[in-house]
Parts: structure tokens; C-alpha cells; sequence
């Protein structure tokens, strides 16, 4: 029998990096209700301190539980709202945007003098300054809540790409924990984007209601444009389709495969053909590369077959019908539509909009209202002309300077985070994804793929 001494010897074992982020979602979901308002700065505070906790433990592990965080944290505002009333301001959609945070001690050495310059930031302090021009922009326009907000969707995912970049040589082994997170997620919000979209729940259907979002569709069975635990279709096509890619070039086994059906099918019933462009592009690009060619064609084959089995086999198979049919029919193209309306609404405004006119707060439920998107809308409109074309041009070279490692080194992590950032080429014109929640996955992939050569590539 072991002695006393010897048991207490042994060194405690942690939790794993990622638990403290599942245990505050799983705890959120089960006593917000009774909670009421008070579970919202709970959730902030306990995201700040889930943050802080997997950083300290890898930056693999704080990838896993952000990623878990943005991923579920609107589906628990939902939950909370349901019973202490809608919250306008989405105090807990926030608190992933604030865990991001956790390295930001750490780069209080890139202003040490003297230290040697840390590979890709210059694009990224391009970035900074524009944007800090538009929040200056929308401060003196007395804006200063939206100045706060803006601020930090735009900064939080910047801060943590500075602070991947200084731990390049760990690069290989964040994408991989990238990988086994959203083996978990992906499955679970897929699945709950099919029950959404036969049976909306009832939170759902209250945010739906109270909400100014007008592409989410109506609060009725079928009739919904999938979200999951996301607080937008387009949030929920994004990380999908990026997730899939990653999966399925990193994870050879036909369990992990079949695991992503549901997700498929949900990223279908988004409704969203940005994020469809960009998974699609995205296997493209796989195909061109030896190492990646073959689970590249493979999933395009899986992924094909999933989709006609959808269209023939299934009650939302005219649904998908009508959407794909818009990509051979321009004229009846609203959403086209009002992207090439933006610029003609751009261009009236004073001097042409030469200045940017900051950050501004669009409801686009009401009537009149103009939204803006994509990043050249976004760029134009917040930041002017001359300031806008100078962060289109570090956005520009970022996703060059991420696709580059794949014709250089060619591993399946450089190839992969290549394809994402081919697939965000394709975005930029359509979405904004430089901010809040796809602004963390454009940071955070671009970042990988800049570090990879740095790091030693896997076999």
C-alpha cells in the first residue's frame, strides 16, 4: 500500500487547456435560465478567465476554446435572453472577442528596443493605423459606443495574430489542435442546424422575432436560413466551411468523414453561397498540390454526392434547387443586387466619400436603410477612399503572403491554411472579414500561414 508521502508527491494533473471553455459553456447552457441577467457578465468574466487559463497552457489549447466560445456563446445568449429579455447590446456574443485578449501582456516585448523585428507584422500595423483612423473618425462624430465596439471587433483578432506570429515554430501543432476542435464542433452545430431548420426552438424563434437580422429567414419550420449556435448564417457558413476544410485534409479516417455529414447539409441550408465559393475554392486550390490532391478530390467527391443526395432525397431539396439556380441567373440575383447598389449609395455621399465617415450602426430592418459589405464597401465607407485602398492593400498582401508557404514547402498544413486563404480571396469582395468572429479566422489562419516556414513541416 503506498504510503501517505508517495500519494502526495505525485504532481496534480490540469485540465486539459480547453475545459475550463466547455465547462463555462455546458454550465451557461444549464443554469442561465435561472441565472437571468446575471449570467451574461458571468459569462464574460468566466470567458476572460477560460481565456487566460488555455493560453498559460499552449496556444493550441486557447485556439480550442475560443474557437468553442465564438462558436457557442450567440446559441447561450439565445438561451439567456429567452429568459431575461432580449439584450440589444449581445453582451455575451462579446466575451470570445475579449478571451482573444489573454496574450496581450506578451507583446509588450515588440516595443522593447533593440529586439529583432518578428516576421509579418507590417501588414498588420498597416491594418492597425487604418483602423485607428476610423475610430478617431467615429469619435469625433460623438459615436463613442460604437468607436468601443467597433474597436474592439477590429483590434482583438489583430492582437491575438501578433501574438500566434511570435510562436511560429508551434504553428504545425496549433493548426492540428485547430483540427481536433472542430472535430468536436462541427458535428454538434451541424446537427443543431438541422433541427433548426425542421423545428426552430423556442429561443430561436424569440431572437428571430426581436433581432433587426433580416437574412436569418422567418421564425417557422423550413423556413429558416440555418444559423446553428451562431448568431448569423453567414458566422455559421464561415467557420463551417472553414472547419470542413480543415478536417477533411488533416484527418484521413472515414468516422471523422462521416462525422461532418451533418455539418454539410447545414452549411447547405445556410443558404450562404460566399462561404459555398469559398469551401469550393478552397478544394481547388488542394487539387493543384501533391500532397493534398487526393483527399482534395476525395472530398470534393464526398461533398458532391452529399449535395445531390440532399437535392433528390430530402423536403429542402427544392429550397437548395432555387439558391444553386442563382448562380446562372444574375437578374433575379437580389443580394447582387444590393452589393452593386452600395457603391452607387457610397458614391453620393459627400466628396464621394473620400474621408470615410467611421464606424457606423446600420439597422437593416428598417426601412431605407442601406447595409454595406464586403471589405472594398466597408473599407470606402468607414475609412474613405485613400485610407480604405491602403488596408485593402494589407489585407491583400496578408492573403498573398498566406497562400505563398504552399508552393514553397508543400505539407499539408501549408497547403490547407494556402486553400483557406484562396478561399478568403474570394470573400473579400462579398463579406466583411476582417472583424469580430470572421475576423478572428482570418487573422488566426493567416498567421498560421505565415509562421509555417518558420516551423519545422510535418511529414
Amino acid at each position: 500500500m503506498r504510503s501517505a508521502a508517495t500519494i502526495t508527491a505525485w504532481p496534480a494533473r490540469p485540465l486539459p487547456g480547453w475545459a475550463p471553455a466547455a465547462i463555462l459553456i455546458a454550465v451557461t447552457a444549464l443554469a442561465g435560465p435561472q441565472l437571468g441577467g446575471a449570467a451574461r457578465p458571468l459569462f464574460v468574466l468566466g470567458s476572460l478567465a477560460a481565456g487566460w487559463y488555455a493560453w498559460r497552457c499552449s496556444p493550441g489549447a486557447h485556439l480550442q476554446a475560443v474557437l468553442a466560445l465564438f462558436s457557442f456563446a450567440p446559441f447561450l445568449r439565445r438561451i439567456v435572453d429567452l429568459s431575461a429579455g432580449f439584450d440589444p447590446g449581445g453582451l455575451m456574443v462579446a466575451a470570445p472577442l475579449l478571451a482573444l485578449l489573454a496574450p496581450l501582456p506578451e507583446l509588450r516585448e515588440l516595443t522593447v528596443p533593440g529586439r529583432p523585428p518578428v516576421k509579418g507584422l507590417a501588414p498588420l500595423f498597416v491594418f492597425t493605423a487604418c483602423v485607428l483612423y476610423c475610430v478617431l473618425m467615429t469619435v469625433a462624430q460623438g459615436e463613442l459606443a460604437q468607436a468601443i465596439s467597433n474597436g474592439i471587433k477590429w483590434f482583438a483578432p489583430v492582437i491575438y495574430a501578433a501574438a500566434l506570429y511570435r510562436r511560429a515554430r508551434e504553428a504545425p501543432q496549433i493548426l492540428d489542435d485547430a483540427a481536433s476542435a472542430f472535430l468536436v464542433i462541427l458535428p454538434i452545430t451541424g446537427l443543431y442546424g438541422l433541427y433548426q431548420y425542421i423545428d426552430p426552438p423556442t429561443w430561436d424563434r424569440y431572437w428571430l422575432v426581436n433581432a433587426s437580422i433580416t437574412s436569418a429567414g422567418l421564425p417557422a419550420p423550413f423556413e429558416v436560413r440555418t444559423f446553428s449556435t451562431e448568431h448569423a448564417p453567414a458566422a455559421f457558413a464561415t467557420f463551417t466551411a472553414a472547419g470542413l476544410l480543415i478536417v477533411y485534409v488533416l484527418r484521413s479516417s472515414w468516422l471523422a468523414r462521416v462525422a461532418m455529414a451533418p455539418a454539410v447539409l447545414a452549411l447547405a441550408l445556410s443558404l450562404y453561397r460566399t462561404a459555398w465559393m469559398s469551401l469550393a475554392a478552397g478544394f481547388l486550390f488542394c487539387m493543384l498540390m501533391p500532397a493534398t490532391r487526393a483527399r482534395a478530390g476525395s472530398a470534393i467527391a464526398l461533398l458532391a454526392g452529399a449535395i445531390v443526395a440532399a437535392l433528390a432525397f430530402t423536403p429542402f431539396g427544392d429550397v437548395l434547387a432555387d439558391r444553386f439556380a442563382t448562380f446562372g441567373n444574375a437578374s433575379n440575383d437580389g443580394s447582387g443586387q444590393e452589393r452593386l447598389a452600395e457603391f452607387a449609395y457610397l458614391w453620393s455621399l459627400p466628396l464621394g466619400g473620400l474621408f470615410g465617415i467611421g464606424f457606423q450602426s446600420v439597422d437593416t430592418g428598417s426601412a431605407g436603410a442601406v447595409p454595406v459589405d464586403g471589405m472594398f464597401a466597408v473599407c470606402w465607407s468607414c475609412m474613405g477612399i485613400v485610407v480604405g485602398l491602403i488596408c485593402l492593400g494589407a489585407l491583400f498582401y496578408t492573403i498573398a503572403a498566406a497562400m505563398a508557404p504552399a508552393f514553397r514547402n508543400g505539407s499539408r498544413e501549408s497547403v490547407v491554411l494556402g486553400a483557406l486563404g484562396f478561399g478568403w480571396l474570394v470573400q473579400l469582395p462579398l463579406a466583411c472579414i476582417a472583424s469580430g468572429e470572421l475576423g478572428f479566422l482570418f487573422w488566426t489562419t493567416t498567421a498560421l500561414a505565415i509562421s509555417m516556414p518558420q516551423a519545422r513541416a510535418r511529414p
